[in-house]
């Protein structure tokens, strides 16, 4: 893993190092920059597969014409150099990085539909009648890859700090992102936190020459891509399942440096660290979070201890306290590289794992793929049958109200019956309103009132995603699965991830998410994943056994998984915020939403952010509001004010 850099269109090389200087984090191995009249590309590296120096980057092809720049693994890089060999070409090192490159020289741009892994990447081709750079990210978003258009100048990295960091970017909090950080807890990407600065969007490719730029999709969810999967009987489904689980695993393991696993004790991370143990060679290093007396009653180290001890791993507890939390929190905020509400857990798990390895398995993706989230249940007993007439005519009036008209209704007494009216529109505005933290009317509050019209307040929420939809006229299973993946998991909990991930130097990768085990997950059956909801009244309480999700999983884990872990409920990682924030960290809080500092920054109605934050503080609202509100501030100080890696 590292971190890549670019700046198109002419550069100095103070603005090339600054870039890559602030993303030392991210590659402490090593460091290198090509730069020409013309093209900048500058890297930092985390050595994991070769560790010489002849895995150096930015690498050249032999005659100087191909340049890359690489931030990721491709899991079968050595199948794909066996074939390359075959046709000639000769290799200098043993890194997948050179692979990549000789790929591109064979294949030309469709070289991207056989890598099967995670990465970003840019590859400047000097060659006669090409002279262009290709931009490209891997098929789920697990690697990212930021970008600008900066007057005749083209920037690029894997980090906002970077991009900050060269001076070419206007340090300017883009208003409808922060609506969407305040609605969802997270900026829906292509969007980010800066304006004017892009993320390029999961499975596409761009190419820039002679001053513009085109984007291309080369990967997308499909269906029943593996023939017949569908129809077998369950037996073989699962055995395909379990097959395709070990190569994938097996793939991920392959490393030059140590390798463990995060384990929750839940069924995703269980039968990873599971299969992991079969065929690692020693006892597989595992890592977990837990809480002293303030957190227990969301504490999972338990659970974490039992299976680590029935799998024999070698486990590590991380107790996180509130005043290490207060003491960290400002580098936790840089280290999001974009605010989040969320990302404080991944951030003490891989402090904890980089002490131990370079690389960890995360179960990231089971949830998505095999219906784990209480959205599942909700979504399916609300369109398992057919809308009938009467529902059909009202899905007409709601599609009507959701026309930006009536966008000032949302904001006023009327908000809770024009929400109600627009969620019954149809699947997508109703799977919008299954996961938010302010939501539409709360986020209008808060936000300053001069931002109010640039943000789009009052915006039906399923306008924000109706894009990631990708089987609109698929089951209500693969619909949500595709919306998860698209949504939530790529602007949240991959890209948190890899942000405090790599502020430690650690490398995350996510076997659930490898585009083999996508595909197969998508070829399988809805009954193989979930069973029938009608039933059930609560889905936050329900446990896998009384759901049916996840039951391929379980099944592929028979005679591996602990005895009744189907019994367990799935529950998000809880930590207790609340507590923390009444507790160690009430000095943060009052700073971060002093009038004073509310009113400097411009971002919110300080009014409106000082009740708030009473209301949390005298227990009638959730630590989540008070929380995301700081952790914005946090941010703008750490990352959007600091300059300390200009020149």
């Amino acid at each position: 893993m590292c971190g890549i850099c670019g700046i198109i269109g002419g550069c100095d090389r103070n603005q090339i190092d600054a870039m890559v200087k602030a993303m030392h984090h991210r590659g402490p191995d090593d460091a290198g920059v090509f730069i020409n009249e013309r093209v900048a590309l500058g890297m930092s590296r985390l050595a994991v597969i070769d560790l010489t120096p002849k895995a150096h980057q930015p690498m050249q092809n032999d005659d100087a014409s191909l340049w890359i720049v690489y931030n990721g693994e491709t899991y079968n890089f050595k199948d794909e150099r066996d074939i390359l060999i075959e046709k000639g070409y000769v290799f200098r090192s043993t890194s997948d990085t050179e692979v990549v490159l000789k790929m591109y020289k064979a294949y030309g741009d469709d070289f991207l539909i056989r890598m099967r892994g995670i990465f970003s990447l840019a590859i400047y081709d000097k060659r006669k009648g090409k002279d262009r750079l290709l931009l490209a990210r891997d098929p789920l978003g697990v690697k990212p890859l930021i970008y600008a258009n900066v007057g005749s100048k083209f920037v690029f990295s894997s980090e906002m700090k970077s991009i900050l960091a060269s001076g070419l970017v206007e340090r300017k909090f883009d208003p409808e992102s922060l609506r969407l950080l305040l609605s969802y807890g997270s900026i829906t990407q292509p969007r980010t936190a800066v304006s004017g600065v892009n993320m390029l969007l999961p499975g596409h490719r761009m190419i820039v020459k002679s001053g513009s730029t085109r984007i291309e999709r080369f990967w997308q969810i499909r269906k029943n891509t593996v023939r017949d999967l569908r129809d077998m009987p369950y037996d073989k489904q699962v055995d395909y399942m379990r097959t395709s689980l070990n190569e994938a695993i097996r793939l991920q393991m392959v490393s030059d440096v140590p390798i463990g696993a995060f384990l929750s004790g839940g069924v995703d991370s269980t039968l990873l660290v599971a299969l992991m143990s079969r065929m690692s060679g020693a006892k597989v290093k595992t890592f977990s979070v837990g809480f002293e007396q303030e957190g227990r009653d969301i504490d999972e180290t338990d659970d974490a201890e039992r299976v680590a001890k029935y799998l024999g791993t070698e486990h590590f507890n991380v107790m996180v306290t509130g005043e290490e939390v207060r003491d960290r929190i400002n580098h936790i905020a840089r280290a999001l590289d974009q605010p989040s509400v969320d990302g404080v857990n991944s951030y003490f798990v891989s402090m904890a794992a980089r002490q131990e390895v370079t690389v960890a398995i995360s179960g990231t993706g089971g949830d998505e793929l095999f219906a784990g989230y209480p959205w599942f249940i909700n979504m399916l007993k609300a369109y398992g049958n057919k809308e009938n007439d009467y529902l059909t005519i009202k899905k007409i009036i709601a599609s009507i109200l959701q026309h930006h008209l009536f966008n000032s209704l949302a904001l006023g007494r009327f908000e809770k019956y024009l929400d109600r009216a627009r969620a019954s529109s149809g699947f997508v505005s109703r799977y919008a309103r299954q996961y938010k933290i302010f939501g539409t009317k709360r986020s209008n509050d808060i936000l300053h009132p001069k931002l109010r019209h640039q943000a789009q307040v009052g915006r039906e929420p399923s306008y924000d995603i109706v894009f990631t939809d990708e089987f609109s006229s698929g089951l209500p299973v693969e619909r949500v699965s595709a919306l998860c993946l698209r949504g939530y998991t790529q602007n949240q909990l991959l890209r948190d991830i890899d942000a405090v991930s790599m502020a430690h130097s650690l490398e995350v990768r996510v076997p659930y998410l490898d585009p083999v085990i996508v595909d197969t997950a998508f070829s399988l059956p809805e009954n193989t994943k979930i069973g029938d909801v009608n039933n059930i009244t609560n889905a936050i309480n329900a446990t896998y056994k009384e759901s049916g999700a996840k039951k391929i999983l379980i099944d592929v884990g028979r005679g591996l998984l602990p005895d009744g872990i189907a019994l367990q409920k799935k529950r998000g990682f809880g930590m207790p915020f609340e507590t923390w924030l009444k507790g160690p960290m009430q000095e943060i809080l009052e700073d971060t939403l002093s009038e004073k500092t509310v009113i400097n920054r411009g971002l919110f109605d300080a009014p409106m952010a000082k009740h708030l934050k009473k209301r949390f503080l005298t227990g009638k609202s959730s630590w989540a509001f008070p929380w995301l509100l700081m952790m914005i501030e946090l941010w703008c100080r750490e990352v959007l004010d600091n300059t300390s890696h200009m020149n």
